[in-house]
């Protein structure tokens, strides 16, 4: 993910279910039927596993001050982090955390009208970034040459990613759909900033969808994500920034603000936006929060309780300033608590709800239920997987198995036998060239772009890298 996004970047365990049974009162569901990647049961679809072999280290004894006291302001990819501060996944699988929610995909493919499509593009522009909440761990920095692919034909889909460049690192990847209703792509750049007490990742790139029956294609870019008290306090995250949707065969646009917390966390996680169409038109509201859930409604209804709103909170403000005084000399940079979860407008549609994590998510990382099971070896895989997918990294791996020592000197072997590819490069003047992306143009944005050149699910890896 930014991808993050969101990303590429440094994220406790509660777990969201969501809103309370009130808040359904006046609402219409959108979609009742979700296969939102949740652990599947035995009833004939593949059963995978629900946890990792071993939980998470211990960071409590680690400073990551020492390291990054002579960083700030500076670009981080080129520094290197104990690995008590990663998490057992690369970041191509990181990035593969956007499908979690590809039920919404296959929503707006079904859909007949192009505003309903649209909502259902935005529940998963947002869903996408989700997983990212409480996910404090760093993604292993990918390996030039690296992949990563993954198949579920209970979500209906597949996807290849590859590593494509490694200054700047460059994350290309391609899913489609198992039926040919939609292909979903982009690259991503994490650009990660130290500002003193927090980590800020822009994830730069454009990522597309297509769907294919309806020949339109939205693109969009991920919003900023930072993790606050990496030097001192409880880490914790939020995501900022406009996201502008863009479907380029109808001209409407939908523009999601993720705003950041403010001085007293009332805008904590929260998310609000519209929809409008090519004469610029306001068409509907989408509102929620990414930790939760997403909804729609009609602008005039949703300015009428705006107002309403206002008045009934207007006697209370002064009230909650005076709890904050004194708030804003603390050393860290507290997580502010969280409000109340989304107040529903009534005559909302539900566009969206995060899944919940497993009881047990704080000892693996805070990880989802699909991440827990994105580096998981199958039986037989081995023997079909290209030999530079991540899931056969030995330092991601070893982690995994909690083998901290392993890890930590197959993370420096590896990153030693990419040094010593490099200069062996630079000294019979030879490029890399990428095996499955190509350099070229965005067809919808005419921006630099990385696309795939087909043929990765045909098995032929004889030309690949030797990078672990």
């Amino acid at each position: 993910v930014c991808v993050c996004v969101s990303m590429h970047c440094l994220d406790s365990d509660e777990s969201c279910e969501g809103i309370s049974e009130a808040s359904f009162k006046d609402a219409m569901v959108f979609d009742g039927t979700q296969n939102n990647g949740s652990v599947p049961q035995e009833n004939g679809i593949k059963k995978r596993r629900t946890t990792l072999p071993a939980p998470m280290f211990s960071r409590s004894d680690f400073s990551v001050w020492s390291i990054l006291k002579k960083c700030i302001g500076l670009e981080l990819s080129k520094i290197t982090m104990p690995i008590v501060f990663n998490e057992p996944l690369s970041f191509l699988q990181r990035m593969t955390e956007y499908m979690e929610h590809t039920y919404l995909i296959h929503k707006a493919c079904s859909l007949s009208d192009s505003i309903e499509r649209m909502q259902a593009v935005a529940a998963f522009a947002v869903s996408a970034v989700a997983s990212q909440w409480d996910r404090t761990g760093k993604p292993f920095n990918p390996l030039l040459g690296e992949t990563y692919e993954l198949t579920r034909e209970d979500q209906g889909f597949r996807l290849i990613s590859e590593q494509v460049s490694h200054h700047p690192p460059i994350s290309a990847f391609h899913a489609e759909s198992l039926t040919g209703d939609f292909v979903f792509h982009g690259s991503i750049y994490p650009k990660l900033k130290f500002w003193g007490k927090s980590v800020e990742a822009e994830p730069k790139g454009t990522i597309t969808l297509e769907l294919l029956n309806h020949k339109e294609a939205y693109t969009w870019t991920n919003p900023c994500c930072c993790v606050h008290n990496v030097i001192l306090g409880k880490l914790w995250i939020e995501q900022y920034g406009t996201v502008e949707i863009i479907n380029h065969s109808t001209g409407d646009k939908c523009v999601l603000n993720f705003k950041p917390c403010g001085m007293f966390g009332k805008e904590l996680h929260k998310v609000e936006g519209y929809i409008q169409d090519k004469s610029k038109k306001k068409l509907c509201v989408i509102y929620g929060k990414w930790t939760e859930c997403m909804w729609s409604v009609d602008p005039q209804v949703y300015e009428t309780h705006r107002k309403s709103d206002k008045k009934g909170t207007t006697d209370t403000k002064k009230q909650k300033q005076e709890e904050v005084v004194g708030a804003e000399n603390d050393e860290a940079d507290d997580m502010p608590e969280v409000q109340e979860t989304v107040v529903v407008v009534p005559g909302s549609t539900l566009l969206w709800r995060i899944s919940s994590r497993p009881p047990h998510s704080s000892e693996v990382y805070n990880f989802t239920n699909f991440a827990i099971t994105l580096n998981e070896m199958e039986p037989g895989m081995e023997a079909v997987l290209s030999p530079t997918d991540c899931r056969l990294r030995p330092d991601i791996r070893a982690m995994e198995n909690g083998d901290m020592d392993k890890a930590s000197k197959e993370k420096e072997r590896l990153e030693e036998k990419q040094r010593a590819a490099r200069k062996d490069r630079a000294r019979d003047e030879e490029d890399w060239s990428t095996r499955w992306f190509n350099s070229g143009t965005n067809l919808y944005t005419g921006s630099q772009d990385w696309l795939y050149n087909g043929g990765y699910f045909d098995r032929n890896y004889t030309d690949c890298p030797d990078i672990y």
